[in-house]
């Protein structure tokens, strides 16, 4: 299929390793880069999401600005120590560079791990993207399954797989992140049995139903099996009569 979106992501990405700049793809278009084979949900004029390093940020600026793309000025110096913002040549496209940490209803910080695999993000950080997500809807749980039934759970945090080590340390210091992703697998779970369709077609992909309903299983008992810390535990006891999460703000761009 025809992505051109797609295209452009990992063209970038490629010409950028060839000058020594870290940057990877995160959201929808790493989800499709590492699932070629399911359905695609793809449309006109998508944005491009992409991760890299504080360390490069300058580096990375001036590599997008040889290649004719735009920055939005003022946002870049208001939010460039965590996001930047850039348009492309013809004005059609965005580029969203997040500076290592996502930042939305909970905060992932991919320090040290932008490289760990070729192309996109880590799938244990995709997926953990994903699962941060407060109001999960049907396009984000379908990346989730999508991201399970290719990537192998993994003991440890090994690259390339889901890592199981990876989430516990999440899940066991920070209640908030084990109250909005408990929450989540519960609510795919429910969705698989219910088989619900997504955006591009079945929640899950065909063949692998049983697979991915397993692993969603597997990760909501390691959540609750890993040792809590006291900051957990103490978190806890107020529960949801305090907000637990960010409610991520729209900027305007120039």
């Amino acid at each position: 299929m025809d992505d051109p979106a797609l295209d452009a992501a990992v063209t970038l990405v490629r010409v950028a390793a060839a000058r020594g700049v870290p940057l990877r793809i995160v959201g929808g278009l790493a989800v499709r880069y590492l699932t070629p084979d399911f359905p695609a949900r793809t449309r006109s004029g998508q944005d491009l999401d992409l991760a890299s390093t504080g360390e490069a940020r300058r580096d990375l600026t001036t590599f997008l600005g040889e290649h004719d793309y735009q920055p939005d000025k003022n946002f870049n110096a208001l939010y460039g120590h965590k996001q930047l913002y850039f348009r492309s040549p013809d004005g059609s496209q965005t580029l969203d560079v997040l500076v290592d940490r996502f930042e939305m209803c909970h905060t992932l910080d991919f320090t040290g791990r932008l490289t760990r695999v070729p192309v996109t993000l880590d799938p244990t950080d995709l997926l953990l993207s994903k699962l941060q997500i407060v109001q999960l809807n049907a396009k984000d749980a379908q990346d989730v399954c999508y991201l399970l039934a290719v990537a192998p759970l993994s003991a440890s945090d090994t690259p390339g797989d889901i890592g199981l080590g990876r989430i516990g340390e999440l899940m066991g210091s920070d209640w908030g992140w084990w109250r909005t992703v408990t929450a989540n697998l519960d609510l795919i779970s429910k969705l698989i049995d219910e088989r619900v369709e997504g955006p591009a077609g079945p929640l899950v992909p065909d063949g692998h139903r049983e697979e991915v309903a397993g692993a969603v299983v597997s990760i909501r008992a390691h959540c609750d099996r890993v040792p809590k810390s006291r900051k957990w535990k103490w978190r806890a006891a107020i529960g949801d009569r305090k907000r637990w999460y960010e409610q991520p703000e729209e900027v305007d761009h120039d």
